[in-house]
């Protein structure tokens, strides 16, 4: 009897294998990276109803970000700044500005400006600023450069991995609890080898005198 499928056909059941692995290898790679916060959250910059620059008002104008984000500090969630805030300067700054008008009917009527939210965090994890705060973890250590920033945008990936990065390695990102909000000083520690290794050696010790330890166990961060 005349076979019904030539020779070659025998390496169907191989290919088919070697398709089924690299189709598989594909997917996981393909979800791994398109599927994680570096890809998805980094560069995510949405418009707001008011036109705020961080770099008009915290690089040109110097303002410190606790003016406006005050419970960073004292509390486990950074605010957003209210009206009244803005009004501190607005009501003698820019009082006929087109671009303020949401603030000044906000503060007519008494409903918030409907700012969106940036920087998310997942329901089932916290993240307490006053802790961060308190040991010197700079602002923009986790929200970037925002001195520089017209529209501010995320600009870290707050995933699990890139925080434990910093909770097993924290003499990397600490610095004197006065400077938090000093943008630019990562790159000033970082200009050369020299100036690098003592900020190294001083947290180091600092760490060892202070006993700061951030925790690793999952109940650290998670509901």
């Amino acid at each position: 009897m005349a076979q019904l499928f030539p020779r070659k056909a025998n390496a169907l059941p191989a290919l088919s294998l070697l398709g089924a692995l690299g189709g598989g290898l594909f997917l996981v790679l393909f979800v791994w990276y398109y599927l994680s916060p570096e890809f998805y959250e980094v560069g995510y910059k949405p418009e707001q109803p008011v036109p705020y620059s961080h770099s008009l008002h915290a690089a040109q104008l110097g303002m410190d970000c606790r003016y406006c984000h005050n419970h960073a500090e004292n509390s486990t969630y950074a605010n957003i700044p209210p009206t009244q805030t803005c009004m501190n300067c607005h009501a003698q700054i820019k009082t006929e500005s087109l671009a303020l008008l949401p603030v000044r009917e906000s503060w007519a009527t008494g409903k918030p400006v409907e700012w969106v939210q940036v920087t998310h965090l997942a329901d089932y994890a916290r993240f307490p600023h006053n802790a961060h705060v308190a040991v010197g973890v700079g602002c923009e250590s986790c929200h970037g450069r925002v001195d520089q920033m017209p529209v501010v945008y995320v600009a870290e990936p707050m995933s699990m991995g890139w925080c434990l990065e910093c909770h097993r390695n924290p003499e990397e990102h600490l610095r004197d609890p006065s400077l938090v909000t000093q943008m630019g000083f990562n790159e000033e520690v970082r200009a050369s080898d020299e100036s690098y290794d003592a900020y190294i050696e001083a947290n180091l010790r600092r760490i060892a005198s202070e006993g700061i330890a951030p925790p690793e166990n999952c109940s650290a961060c998670h509901y």
